[in-house]
């Protein structure tokens, strides 16, 4: 099963879409692979680009994990007014189930101005443990 979850700030809007990878997991050694979609879309009138992102990641175990980097997957893509963006990364988790959320910061291209934009709190989950 996939969750979807979306938010908008800032005229930015941001959809996860979550998907476990059982062939690339190994659940003996508490290993859980998750993949997840995001699709940025731009509502606002003037151009963005995505500058870097900031994630935090926590385990079900309690391990708490923070990530940040310029980009995304390598890129620092620039969403014009009415477009989207899509990219698909993925997660490794020592427990079975998990949630990640965090913020990308993006530049109004118009005025430069920064936008801290809000990446919505999604949960990750083993497939058998939502039965």
């Amino acid at each position: 099963m996939n969750i979807m979850v979306q938010q908008i700030t800032e005229g930015v809007s941001i959809m996860v879409e979550t998907f476990y990878q059982p062939s690339q997991s190994n659940p003996l050694k508490s290993e859980h692979l998750f993949a997840y979609r995001i699709t940025i879309e731009n509502l606002t009138i003037y151009p963005v680009r995505l500058i870097s992102r900031h994630w935090h990641i926590k385990d079900s175990n309690g391990s708490h994990r923070e990530v940040e980097g310029e980009g995304v997957v390598g890129q620092q893509p620039v969403i014009q007014s009415g477009d989207s963006y899509q990219y698909t990364s993925g997660v490794n988790l020592m427990s079975d189930i998990g949630k990640m959320y965090g913020t990308y910061l993006m530049e109004n291209l118009f005025n430069k101005k920064k936008l801290n934009v809000a990446i919505p709190e999604f949960m990750l989950i083993v497939p058998a443990k939502m039965n």
